[in-house]
Parts: structure tokens; sequence; C-alpha cells
């Protein structure tokens, strides 16, 4: 394994998929930080069909710029960045993302001050209306992520991958991200690798970053009042969760609660199914889980083993930043059914 540069503290690296529109903004937010540190900026262009690619190597000769001639999707693009990485941290920064002024220096000044190893993120901002979304999340029972807007928390389960930060050390560690995930819930994967490994997860309460939030899959936030998403973006968020709970979670709750997960997840797609007169909420989104898990189920013991290997805190540790409601039905108690698209 090759030692990072000592040129090169931070490698943020960005993936990109036809984001020519947004690249821009983000690959300036990473230049304009004064964070008296070198910092890199590698780009994976993930066979983008809107010239992303040669844009960005016209206008920003200074990255490190990735083709791939083939989509192979965001855990594989920043696996593949991670690799080539030179910095002795990591940023992976989603291209619909920008950086507030003094997040670099933010993020590495607490990860100086920890002095061990760490997942670290900031403030997301929604970057149409400038709304606080989170400081981190928790996890409800069932491993959907509940926003957490104290800034004072520090301490949560995971923080988005849209602007996450550790130490090059410890993403070799932990793995990466499992490549068959795609995209969706690696984040919440990798923060729940750390938290039993022993690593804290910290969302800071200062500086930030603006978020575009659900431009790549579509979805992922209210509109007017009602929560509005997409059919991939929810199958991909129910399978892979799953996987996450599968890996990680600790025994015997996994033994509590994946029966009890799977069978409200039949439930939902059910009642969303009748309430919507349209079947293919429960065969889209909800019964694909099962033969998912079916083929998955060699890969998820391997990462579950890996996991339990290097767990080293008890569970009531790894529980410590779950929230014991259903975030689910707190958010269709608030917003109503989801309307999808």
């Amino acid at each position: 394994m090759s030692l990072p540069s000592p040129a090169v503290a931070c490698s943020v690296c960005i993936a990109n998929y036809n984001g020519i529109g947004l690249i821009d903004a983000c690959i300036e937010s990473v230049r304009s930080q004064d964070c008296g540190f070198a910092v890199e900026i590698i780009v994976h262009d993930d066979a983008s069909t809107d010239g992303s690619a040669a844009h960005i190597a016209a206008r920003h000769p200074d990255v490190r710029l990735i083709e791939n001639r083939e989509n192979a999707g965001f855990c594989v693009a920043n696996n593949r960045m991670a690799a080539a990485a030179r910095g002795e941290y990591l940023l992976l920064l989603n291209n619909d993302a920008t950086l507030l002024p003094g997040a670099l220096a933010t993020l590495m000044a607490e990860a100086r001050r920890l002095g061990r190893p760490a997942i670290l993120g900031l403030p997301q901002f929604d970057a149409e209306s400038g709304e606080l979304l989170d400081v981190g999340s928790l996890l409800d029972p069932f491993f959907n992520a509940v926003p957490n807007r104290d800034p004072q928390r520090g301490e949560v389960a995971m923080v988005a991958g849209a602007c996450l930060w550790l130490p090059k050390t410890l993403w070799d560690e932990l793995g990466g991200f499992p490549e068959w995930f795609g995209s969706i819930a690696e984040d919440l994967y990798l923060c729940c690798r750390a938290r039993l490994a022993g690593h804290p997860v910290r969302a800071l309460g200062n500086a930030g970053y603006r978020h575009y939030v659900g431009r790549s899959l579509g979805g992922g936030k209210p509109l007017d009042g009602r929560l509005v998403t997409t059919f991939r973006r929810r199958a991909l968020s129910e399978r892979n969760k799953t996987f996450a709970m599968v890996a990680c979670c600790p025994a015997p709750a996994l033994q509590l609660l994946l029966p009890v997960h799977l069978g409200l997840l039949l439930v939902e797609g059910g009642l969303l199914s009748i309430l919507n007169a349209r079947l293919d909420y429960l065969a889209r989104i909800y019964l694909p889980v099962f033969p998912a898990l079916l083929r998955q189920r060699r890969a998820l013991a391997d990462l579950r083993r890996e996991a339990m290997r290097q767990r080293r805190p008890g569970g009531t540790d790894f529980f410590s930043a779950f929230d014991p409601l259903p975030y689910k039905l707190r958010m269709l108690l608030r917003h109503g059914l989801p309307r999808l698209t």
C-alpha cells in the first residue's frame, strides 16, 4: 500500500455523472478554501454523456481526472478515487454540493484535536432554500436516518456521504464502500462500520456545505409540505438500508429487528399500494429487497464477519446514537403519504 504524500494533506474526491451544470461550482468551492494546507482535487467522471469529462479537463487542468468508459456507480467511483488519493485525509464531496467558507479548516482542526481516526461531517444546508437540513443524523431502530439539528450534539450515528471526511488509513481499514450497493446508504454502512470498530462519528456545528438534495436520483425532500421522491431512490434506499442492518447490527438485536423490519416493509408496501391503487409500490420498492438479500447473502456474510471481527464497543455504545421512535411514522404524520414519480 502506497503511503500518502506529505505534500498533500487532504484529497477532495468528487464523483461526477452528467454534472456539467454543477461541477464548476463544486470545484470552485474547494479552491476558494483558506485552509493553510495542501489540497488535491480528484474527479471521477462515470461515463457522463453531457460532455462533463472534456469540460473538466479543459476548464480545470489542475484537477486529477479519472475517466470511466462505462457507468460503474457512486461506490465504485469513490473507491477508485480513494485508491488514487495522495492525501492523509479524504473528503468525499458530491458534485451537487458546495463547501461554505472555512469548511476544510474546520474539519482539519477537529481531526487534529481528536488525535484519533474519526469520520466527520458538517452542517448540511439546502442549496435552494438555505434551510438547515441536518447536522449529521441519528438512526431509528430500522436504520432510517433521523436528521439531527442540534449543533451542540457532536456524536451522531452517521454523516451524509455528500460531504464526509475521514483519514485515508481509516477508509482502508473499513474497506471503503461495498461496490454492489451502487448508490444510497453507503454512507450509513461506512459510519456504522466505523462506530462498531470504536471510531467516533461526529458532526461539527459550524461551517457547512450546500447541497442540491435529490439532483442525482430525484426527490428525497419535502416539496410544498409533502415528501416527493422516486421509485428508484426508494427502492435503493430500502434495499441498502437492509444490507447495512444485516452487515452491522450487533446480535442479538439483529435477530429481533430484522424479522420485524422485513415484516414492516411488506405492510408498508401493501398499504401504499392499496391507498394509491398502484401495485408497483409493493412490486418495485419493497418486494425486491427479499431476492436481493438472497443474491447477496455470501457478500453480506463476508461483510458482517469482518465488521464483527473489528468490533470494539458493546452493543449499548453502538445504539447510543439511535432514536427509539420510528422515523417513517413521524414523516407520515408530518407530511402524509409520499408522492413517488
